[in-house]
């Protein structure tokens, strides 16, 4: 199956699928690893706190990715939101998190996911993509254009960039 922008979608509806391949966000926010997250709950796994799913953030990630890769969008939301909650600096949990509630149709929580990327990481390229491509899914075709024409500027060799930039731009042109 294909998605809007002619690439092959894991899921019913992901237009992400596999751009994350490009590597800018390892995953849990530049390549930490299991043992690093767990280290950062610190006391509060011994104390038997929980306030999520059973597992830890690096396990919230990689089942929230899973579902996502799956088609279960709205499962990798809830997931994923806990993920951003434990780790709420880390972009690659963010972009993740982004993606699913592209994918479940939630265009707006979907654009203030990347937009809040987009603010401390503003040549972050993948990031502007998904907010070009939330804000087209909401009607903001200004805004739309204006960030896909970022990505493409940044990586103007990922092709599917500029497939939807050239897309949002047809779509400002009729309105």
């Amino acid at each position: 199956m294909a998605d809007e922008t002619g690439r092959p979608a894991q899921g019913p509806d992901d237009p992400f699928a596999d751009v994350s391949a490009h590597g800018l966000h390892p995953p849990l926010g530049g390549g930490a690893s299991r043992q690093g997250i767990d280290a950062s709950r610190g006391d509060e796994r011994s104390a038997g706190a929980r306030s999520g799913p059973a597992g830890e953030v690096y396990d919230w990630y990689t089942r929230g990715m899973a579902l996502l890769g799956h088609g279960d969008a709205n499962a990798a939301v809830q997931l994923l939101a806990h993920a951003v909650a434990a780790e709420p600096g880390s972009p690659s949990v963010r972009e993740a998190l982004g993606r699913a509630q592209f994918s479940a149709g939630q265009y707006l929580a979907a654009r203030e996911t990347f937009a809040w990327i987009v603010d401390r990481h503003p040549t972050d390229d993948y990031a502007q993509f998904g907010l070009g491509l939330s804000a087209r899914k909401i009607g903001d075709l200004r805004a739309a254009v204006e960030h896909l024409a970022l990505a493409v500027a940044m990586r103007p060799d990922i092709s599917h960039y500029g497939v939807a930039l050239r897309g949002a731009r047809a779509a400002l042109a009729r309105t």
